[in-house]
């Protein structure tokens, strides 16, 4: 299209040209202004430096970052909100006992596959590679120890094998515990977490139960105490036996604590579960426990309660 052009008289009479409004062809493409540079297009010669995995941990209660160890320091408890992360059972008995006076019993006692369990994966696979990768033998470390100036028989379970269930390893030994503890008169304390017996045994599991209720009985019949200490989580065949027959029953802030898991009851009962449902605060207002302990302060409560018992034992004795 060519370029139209119009002549408007000045004041002077001199006519000017004016260019309409398409603009002339240059012979040149180059723009009259040089493009600039954006600013930070160009990439780093540098790389970013990786931050290491494993040095924070992400409260799930409150979201918090929390440098890990800081977090060893406080017995894997949130500073923030105080929310109890799931401990082992060798970093329990460290916070709980008395330094090298703890006596394992049974430490090679392992579990085997006395039905041939087969499904997705074998009993006897599981119990392989549970045992590859962990250094427990089964889902409960036992023995004899100090918490204070008390000499008591301890049983800690710990989750991380097979979700702390109840095998014939683990009901052998908590009953050998039990017996030794009643043998030489002492007080017994056993820390529970588990998800209850173990499918895998079948009946060997479930007899597990009762097993450990009768020798708790005995020791009972010798008037010594039983300290029962529930965790997150204490479920199911556990739950339904040693673990709340205590004389004294604790657990930590926030543990669930039941039998048969909320979705199970609701689907049974066909009614609401009310607020809270399982919960240990939920159990204290109700009369299961007896008292919330922090992990923080839990030897020092031992320490009470067991001079509590053994009052009138020292008072006989002078």
């Amino acid at each position: 299209m060519d370029t139209t052009s119009f002549t408007k008289k000045s004041i002077s009479g001199v006519g000017v040209v004016e260019p309409a409004l398409t603009p002339p062809t240059f012979a040149t493409t180059q723009p009259t202004f040089a493009k600039k540079t954006k600013i930070g297009t160009g990439k780093s010669k540098t790389k970013k430096r990786d931050i290491p995995e494993g040095l924070w941990t992400k409260c799930p209660s409150c979201e918090t970052m929390i440098f890990d160890k800081e977090l060893d320091e406080n017995l894997k408890v949130c500073p923030k909100c105080q929310h109890h992360f799931t401990i082992g059972s060798r970093e329990r008995i460290h916070s709980l006992v008395e330094t090298c006076t703890f006596e394992e019993m049974d430490a090679t006692m392992a579990s085997v596959d006395p039905l041939g369990f087969k499904g997705a994966s074998t009993y006897r696979s599981k119990l392989e590679s549970y045992k590859k990768n962990n250094t427990l033998k089964d889902a409960v470390i036992t023995g004899l120890c100090k918490i204070g100036e008390h000499r008591v028989a301890l049983g800690v379970m710990d989750f991380s094998f097979l979700g702390g269930s109840m095998g014939s390893v683990v009901g052998e030994k908590l009953t050998r515990l039990i017996e030794r503890g009643t043998e030489k008169g002492l007080p017994v304390i056993i820390i529970s977490t588990s998800g209850g017996a173990r499918m895998y045994e079948g009946m060997f599991s479930l007899m597990q139960m009762a097993k450990t209720s009768a020798a708790l009985a005995y020791h009972a019949k010798r008037h010594l105490p039983y300290i029962s200490v529930l965790t997150h989580p204490t479920t199911a065949g556990v739950m339904a036996s040693y673990a709340t027959l205590g004389d004294l029953i604790l657990a930590e802030p926030g543990a669930m604590i039941g039998f048969a898991g909320p979705r199970v009851i609701k689907d049974t009962t066909q009614a609401e579960l009310p607020p809270g449902f399982q919960t240990a605060e939920f159990l204290l207002d109700h009369g299961l426990i007896d008292a919330i302990v922090s992990r923080k302060e839990m030897k020092a409560q031992l320490i009470a309660y067991l001079d509590f018992f053994t009052a009138e034992k020292k008072i006989a004795a002078v």
